[in-house]
């Protein structure tokens, strides 16, 4: 008899450890921890948390890891929203989705914040992970998934974010002179009808720069009768024109299908929100599951470049 090989169903490999972090692991009172993006230190590896506390709203808290793998959550959070100042008005509902990038060796974090007229993405930076200084507030409202490319793009900031028009969001490029005031935006990919990615897309990690182009690791959200499903996929843009769309992947590289993906707050959730890519191309990609864990799925660059498109 012959045994047919197991078909692998998705690009990206499973941590057989996975959950990596769930709320049981926080060490303070919580309703969910998810969406934690990676800060890889060199000798360490942190992550920096949202959790959702039991009275409703997010905030952040930090872990901490040697391997990448095995992480230790600080006994406090490490940002919470703003009650008072400029920012408090913009955080009352939270603060959300934490993504970093490293410019000319300072940490910033773009995150959402969500008041009353709903979210808008806003900018701190930070020096040791656990103290952050917030810098401005950098979209209009009905924005969010906003990350920083790596570096100045001919001569200006750049991110990519998700402003939402007719109930439906895609990905635009914004550019900065100085990191607060943003224009020239210009619409980079749309929803797809008839794909795994027809109903909604935005940004997941930093932009992660190539001889081939900047390769972006973005969800998808497919809309079905018992509710939205959100998948991961990737697509390559022009390294001096980040409008411009040199390919993008027909399918995605990771769809919910374990438990602990399926079953949650939120259903049917594979949310990349971060990737640590090591000297030998080896990549690990950290995302939120059904928005009640984080779990981590590894590749090769190599095989992101060459497989998934």
């Amino acid at each position: 008899m012959v045994v047919a090989k197991r078909l692998q169903r998705d690009l990206l490999h499973r941590w057989h450890g996975n959950p990596v972090i769930t709320v049981e692991d926080v060490p303070f009172r919580a309703n969910t921890v998810f969406n934690g993006t990676p800060i890889d230190a060199g000798d360490k590896v942190y992550l920096l948390l949202r959790v959702e506390g039991q009275h409703g709203y997010s905030f952040f808290a930090l872990a901490e890891s040697t391997d990448g793998l095995n992480f230790t959550i600080d006994p406090k959070p490490v940002m919470l929203p703003a009650r008072e100042g400029p920012f408090a008005e913009y955080e009352k509902k939270g603060i959300e989705d934490p993504r970093v990038t490293f410019i000319d060796g300072t940490c910033y974090v773009v995150y959402t914040a969500v008041g009353n007229c709903g979210p808008r993405i806003a900018l701190a930076k930070t020096a040791d992970y656990r103290h952050y200084d917030r810098i401005a507030i950098i979209s209009e409202p009905g924005n969010k998934d906003g990350i920083l490319f790596p570096r100045k793009i001919g001569g200006r900031y750049a991110r990519l974010d998700r402003p939402i028009g007719l109930g439906r969001g895609s990905i635009w490029v914004s550019y900065s002179p100085d990191l607060v005031n943003w224009g020239d935006s210009e619409l980079i990919i749309t929803p797809r009808g008839g794909y795994w990615d027809d109903y909604r897309i935005g940004a997941s990690v930093t932009p992660i720069e190539t001889e081939q182009g900047w390769l972006e690791i973005y969800h998808g959200v497919k809309m079905t009768s018992a509710g939205p499903i959100y998948r991961v996929g990737v697509v390559l843009l022009e390294l001096d024109n980040p409008a411009k769309v040199i390919k993008r992947g027909d399918q995605p590289i990771l769809s919910p299908r374990e438990n602990y993906e399926r079953i949650g707050d939120v259903p049917n959730v594979c949310f990349a929100c971060g990737a640590v890519l090591s000297d030998d191309g080896e990549m690990k990609i950290y995302y939120g599951a059904a928005d009640t864990s984080i779990c981590i799925a590894t590749c090769t660059l190599d095989q992101l470049l060459s497989e998934a498109f």
